[in-house]
């Protein structure tokens, strides 16, 4: 079971930052965020460097989605590694966002 910490709660409520784009948009680029941090912990990048690992690889989500990566980074970190392994972290977050 996936467990949804204070972090992931943070920035599900910073959503509203992103009104520039429409609920199903803005969820879906957090996801994107939610999976580069996933496939970070899966390629055992430290926590602390998870920020500087994934924008090093140029992600195509709109800059400010940036900030989002150490809200996002405890909460995959703290997960389970065999949930990381097995399950969508992003599909999972996905889900929870839209449901805000």
């Amino acid at each position: 079971m996936i467990r949804f910490s204070t972090a992931a709660a943070l920035a599900l409520v910073a959503a509203p930052a992103f009104a520039q784009e429409t609920k199903e948009e803005s969820c879906a680029l957090q996801a994107q965020v939610v999976a580069a941090v996933q496939q970070a912990r899966l390629d055992r990048v430290k926590e602390r460097e998870v920020q500087d690992h994934i924008l090093a690889q140029s992600p195509t989500w709109p800059e400010k989605y940036n900030n989002a990566i150490p809200l996002i980074a405890p909460w995959v970190y703290e997960q389970p590694r065999r949930i990381v392994r097995n399950e969508s972290l992003a599909d999972a977050w996905s889900e929870l966002c839209l449901q805000q």
